[in-house]
Order: structure tokens, then sequence, then C-alpha cells
């Protein structure tokens, strides 16, 4: 024990005499990184990716920061609202703004970008963070991120999605997907019509990092869908899938496929890709890489190796607006000791496992002019200021030439039995060539079995630890509720939901006890979840539409409708509606508590004829006041006794206040905050708390008094609404 104690005040001695760097000054401590690497220049120089007279230009985009790049939601009806408030508002009081002695930029729309959609500006996060003067800007960008309304994106990353042209009814997978920007904006293009609360299509999201899997989920949560499911695999060996189609087991094939790849697996992961993807689909290859073994190289090899079956599409047209450069057909590989191989015949014995002829262009000149690898597109950064970045568009005309040597059929031994559209065996010779180990499924991974239907009606648990090893936290079941489950009638009859509500979309995450929270998810993502219980480990799908509240029984239904998933749900609810103005809004969200009275009297008098329990409040735009929001707005409430309440949760109810005018500004007070620190180190306070000003028509108020939505939130899932209701009453 001595020994030990003397040991730590030895060490302890040691780190108080080293030099810190808080005391040293701002940034001391750390050399100034130097942006140079002769062997870099060298390789692209030779490799002439860039055009001649730009390589200054070149290397200084390189040692530049990344300009702030964000992305507005543009599958929500409030786009165009957001838009407006960010044209209209904060870009002005940017303009001719300075911080720190640099002149901010006023920010500008990427011109290849849709309905300008998306911008950028030279504002970087430490400014952002740090200036009083962009404080308020800083906290919108924050607030409406976390709402889902707004992504901070790195530009070059949005080009890919927008290459797939998706369509509502496409079956998607994401094969690399984390952090989940690309995921994000292909959710946003399933559900480009707001009309379809169900789009026929799907998006699989996956991620063979389980840590970056519930960092996907975050993101993919902001939206609110029901048609997203992450999973966590290994993309270049992801389980195909097996479907329900007219009473018979079948594959799973993707109308999309986004491959944005990791370094050193491109190949297995791009081969993997185009099996799974179905015959006239389209793929989007992309990497952050300029180098053309990581680019024009697998392309080549993919062409190659499907003989016909793939196509290298013709993008030019797609992204007006956009510069970059046609891909490269000839190109030289140089070692990390700045040795040269122009052709595989050049590459010593020693090196054949680091450097594989697939690496090396096309030997064969016809064959390389049929590739018309200038189809790809390379983004350079000094062109726009963005990322390097490569995207290649790859069509499939038919099965992959492998697959179709290997018929299967879809039930073994039945007379009559049609073949499989695709085998799921990859050839060694693929594996070889592509310098990586290929995928090798089961054999009999596609013949449908007792073993691989679901074991128990209605329930896709994680798979069991004999058939898949399982990696990271383990996932409660998701349990779909059956036709006669006695939890449903309550629901349908306090709601009076419509008679094609699709019940058996609902599901749970227990198998016992109570039931605490309800979710939906698509049609198509029930078949998905229900027929490869035993291949696929899924760590979210769905999104909340109920949340239980105990005591809401004796007001006809224990469950609340949860703000998550009202657009969901709301075309099928036929109840508990009140329809409410501008002023409605702006009380409901600035008042904890507001008595019914101090609604405009259509929604006053709508509000008495419904009982107590949960309900929506409507807002439908007037055309003639265009100073008004001019869509939709549906917000999950309460009705007590003599109170209303609205459930929504902290940033929603800032982003709703900002659409109606509401300077909405949590403003931190210097002078209170050393105070607060204080009591945070007692553990009696967050040291971190600010207050928050409201201004409404020019007149300042504090709100929302006491509780905000967080709160709200948690009392009502943890059932104390009662309570809740019980002081309203006493008001």
């Amino acid at each position: 024990m001595g020994k030990r104690n003397r040991n730590r005040q030895k060490n302890q001695q040691d780190r108080n005499s080293e030099p810190r760097r808080d005391n040293a000054g701002w940034g001391a401590g750390y050399a100034d990184i130097i942006k140079e690497n002769k062997l870099f220049e060298q390789y692209y120089q030779e490799l002439k990716i860039v055009p001649e007279g730009e390589w200054e230009q070149f290397m200084e985009a390189l040692r530049e920061p990344l300009p702030a790049t964000i992305r507005i939601t543009g599958y929500k009806s409030h786009a165009k609202e957001i838009l407006h408030c960010l044209k209209e508002k904060y870009f002005k009081e940017l303009q001719d703004l300075e911080v720190d002695g640099q002149k901010i930029e006023a920010p500008q729309p990427l011109s290849w970008y849709p309905d300008e959609l998306a911008w950028h500006t030279n504002l970087s996060r430490k400014i952002l963070r740090k200036s009083p003067l962009l404080e308020k800007f800083h906290q919108f960008l924050v607030s409406e991120t976390e709402s889902g309304n707004i992504s901070r994106q790195e530009a070059v990353s949005m080009i890919p999605p927008l290459l797939l042209k998706i369509a509502p009814h496409h079956k998607i997978l994401d094969m690399c997907a984390a952090p989940g920007s690309k995921t994000a904006q292909l959710i946003e293009m399933l559900h480009s019509d707001m009309d379809i609360p169900f789009p026929e299509g799907l998006v699989i999201a996956n991620d063979v990092d389980n840590k970056r899997c519930y960092l996907l989920v975050h993101q993919a949560k902001r939206l609110n869908s029901p048609c997203i499911m992450v999973v966590n695999h290994d993309a270049s060996n992801i389980p195909r899938l097996q479907i329900d189609c007219d009473g018979k087991k079948d594959i799973l094939f993707y109308d999309r496929i986004l491959c944005d790849v990791p370094c050193r697996l491109q190949m297995r992961i791009a081969v993997r890709g185009v099996e799974q993807l179905a015959v006239g689909g389209r793929m989007v290859y992309s990497t952050c890489s300029l180098n053309p073994i990581e680019d024009e190289a697998v392309i080549a090899s993919l062409l190659e190796k499907s003989e016909g079956a793939l196509e290298l599409v013709d993008v030019a047209s797609e992204v007006p607006g956009l510069k970059w450069m046609p891909g490269v057909t000839s190109w030289k590989l140089m070692t990390k000791t700045g040795e040269w191989y122009a052709n595989w015949s050049e590459v010593p014995q020693n090196r054949h496992t680091q450097i594989r002829p697939t690496m090396f262009p096309p030997t064969d000149p016809e064959k390389l002019k049929e590739m018309k690898l200038e189809r790809c597109m390379r983004i350079l950064p000094h062109h726009q200021n963005t990322g390097g970045f490569f995207v290649a568009v790859l069509v499939k005309k038919a099965s992959m030439p492998w697959n179709r040597r290997h018929p299967k059929l879809r039930n073994k031994g039945a007379e009559g039995a049609e073949p499989a559209a695709e085998a799921e065996k990859t050839p060694a010779e693929t594996a070889d060539e592509a310098g990586e180990a290929a995928m090798e499924d089961k054999p009999n991974d596609l013949e449908v079995s007792q073993e691989s239907t679901v074991k128990q009606d209605g329930v896709c648990g994680p798979p069991p630890s004999k058939k898949m090893k399982l990696f990271g936290f383990k996932e409660d079941p998701f349990v779909f509720l059956s036709e006669d489950d006695p939890v449903l009638p309550p629901i349908q009859k306090f709601y009076n939901l419509t008679p094609n509500f699709p019940k058996m979309n609902v599901l749970t995450r227990t198998h016992e006890g109570k039931k605490r929270n309800l979710y939906m998810v698509s049609k198509e993502l029930r078949n998905v979840l229900l027929n490869n219980s035993e291949r696929l480990k899924v760590i979210n799908t769905g999104v909340k539409v109920w949340s239980r509240n105990n005591d809401g029984e004796q007001f006809g239904c224990a469950f609340r409708l949860a703000q998550e998933g009202i657009y969901t749900l709301y075309p099928y609810i036929n109840a508990r509606i009140i329809t409410v103005s501008v002023e409605d809004i702006k009380v409901l969200l600035t008042q904890e508590n507001p008595f019914l009275s101090k609604l405009e009297a259509q929604s006053h008098a709508q509000a008495k004829q419904l009982v107590m329990g949960s309900i929506v409040l409507r807002y439908e735009p007037d055309p003639k006041n265009q100073d008004a929001p001019q869509c939709p707005i549906e917000l999950c409430g309460w009705r007590g006794k003599t109170s209303i309440r609205a459930f929504v949760p902290k940033n929603e109810r800032f982003h709703y206040l900002r659409m109606l005018g509401v300077e909405v500004f949590r403003e931190k007070r210097r002078d209170d905050r050393s105070e607060a620190m204080a009591e945070g180190e007692k553990g009696g306070g967050d040291p971190g708390s600010m207050s928050m000003e409201t201004e409404v028509d020019g007149e300042q108020n504090l709100g929302p008094p006491k509780a905000d939505a967080e709160e709200l939130k948690e009392t009502a899932e943890s059932s104390t609404d009662s309570k809740t209701e019980s002081s309203a009453e006493t008001k």
C-alpha cells in the first residue's frame, strides 16, 4: 500500500513539473501543422489530375479549412418557411459583420443544389460558438438541427443522393451509412410527397461499427420516418434478405444503392452492392479520395467482370451548376518510397500481395474505350471551395455473370420451380483479381426453409448467438401487435381511427408486461423484419406514435399521442382534433398550462366539446394571410379539466415559434454564471443553465415559464399527468 502511494505521489510531482498548455497561453504546447507532403505532390502532379496552371490553387485550397455548409430538410413542408426565415432574418444580420478582424461573408446558396436548400459560408465552428455577435444564429442552427429541419453536411457529400434519382417507391440500401447525413437525404427524397404518410419504398442504412450505428440512429430519428431501418453488418458481406411476395418467398433486390466506401475495402463492398442491385437499378459509387486506384480502377474492374451487366451512366446534365473533371483513363502507381510502376508486368514478385493487376488501367484499348471512364466525376477542391470527391453512377442491365452461372431454385426439389434471379456465391476469381476476399455466404442462404422463418408470430428479435455472433449492445426485440391485441380497440375508438389504419404495422419493444410505447413501420419494413429475424441485426426502426399514460384509462384511452409520429398518424385520426390559430399556438408554446379561456373563440368552443385526454392541435394555413405560415402544423397536446397543454420537445417548440415570427433567444447571463457554477459544484444546479427571452410583436416577455418542453415530456413519460392536471385545475 505504501509503495503504491509513493509511486502515485511521484507521478503527481512529475505531472506538476511539466509545462501546462493553459498556463502558457492560447495555442501553446502544439506545434503548427505543416501542411506539406512532397510525395503527395509528386504523385498527383505526375498523374495530371489537376488541370495545367491550377496546381497552386489546388494546393492552397487543400490547406484552407472547409467552409461551413448547411442543408435545409427538403421533404418537410416547413422547408420554405425555414428558407424564408434564413434569408430574410439571419443572413441579413450577417452582412458586413466583422468578428476578430475577419469579415463575415454572407452565406451563398450552392448553385448546383435544387431549390436553394443548401448554403455555405466562411464561418468556422469556432467563430460561431465564441462570438456573441453570432450567438443568435448559432442557437438557430443548433435548435433547427436537433429538430431535423437543418443538417450540417459537407457540400460534396450531398452529391451522391442527388444522383440516385430517388422516387417514393424505391427500395434503398445505404451500405456504409454512418454518420448519417446522406441517409437523411435519402429519407427526405423518399418522403418527397408529404401527402403519403407511408411511401412504398424503404431505406435500410447499414454500418459495420456498432457505436457509429447509434450516431446513425440519432440522425435518422430526427426525421421521424416509419420507412427507415438501421442495421449493423459488414457491408462487404451484408446478408441478402427475403420478403413475402404474393404468398411466396422472394429475394429483396434494391432499386437504389449508395456505396460510399471507406479506404481499402472499396472492391469488396462494391461487388456486394451490385450483387444486391435490382436489374434496372442504379448504384452510386463514391469516395472522398482523388486517387485513381480507389476510384477509376475499382469502376473499371467492376465493368470488366460484369461482362456487360453494368453500364457507367453519363450524369453530366443531372447536377447543373456543379464543376467537375471527367474520369481519367490512364494512371500509374507509386509506392510510399517513391517507386513508380506503369503496369502489372513491372511489379516485382515481392510486391504482388500489396499491388494487384486490377489497380492498373485495362490493357485492352477497345475494352477501355467501351468502359467510358470519362463519365466518372472528380470534384477538385479549388473549383468551388469544397473537399475532394469522386463519384460514378452504375446501372445494372442484367444479372451479374457469376450469378447467371450458378442459378438456384426458389423451392428446392419442387416441380416446375423457377430459378432465382441471382445466386448468392461470388466466384473465387472475383476475389483474386480484386485483391480482396470476395463475399462467400452459405450456399443454402437463399433456400426457403423452416429454420429461416420467424419462430414466433409477429416477433423479430436479435438473431440467436449460434447463428450469428453479436457485438455491441443487445437490442430489445421488435414485436408486432396481433390483430386481436386488447391494446388497439380503445385507441381506435378514442381517436376514431379510419378503417384503413394499418394496425398490423404497429409494434412494441417488449414481450412481457405493459407496453410503454407503440411504434409504426411501413408495410414493406414489416415484411423485411418478419422474414429476416435470424440473418439481420436490427439496431433501430419505426417511429413512436403513442406513449402510455397510466392514468389515461379513466379518460377512455391509456395512450397519448407522441409528437414524433404525429405526421405519420394524423391522416388516420378523425377525432380529438382542435383547429387552432397563430395566436393560439403562441399561447400554447409560451405558457405552460394556459386556461382554455386563453384560446380564441373557435378553438375554445372545440376544446369544450372534448373530454379530458390527448388531443391534436391543428393549424391550417390561410392563403389570404401571407404573413402567417403557409404550411399545416400538427402539435400533440393534452386537454385538461380547465387548462390545455402542448406536448412538444424544446427545440421543436422554438422552431414553431420562429415560424410564427416569435424571436426565441436564450441569452447567457454572465453575472449569474459563477453562481450557477458554484451551485452546480454542490450538486444543486446545472452550470450551463441559461435564461431565455422571447420577443412577441416587439414586446419582451419571459417564457416559457418554469418547465420547458423536455421536462413536460419527462412528466408525461413517467405517467404523472394526473398530478399536473390537478395543479392546473387548482388554477
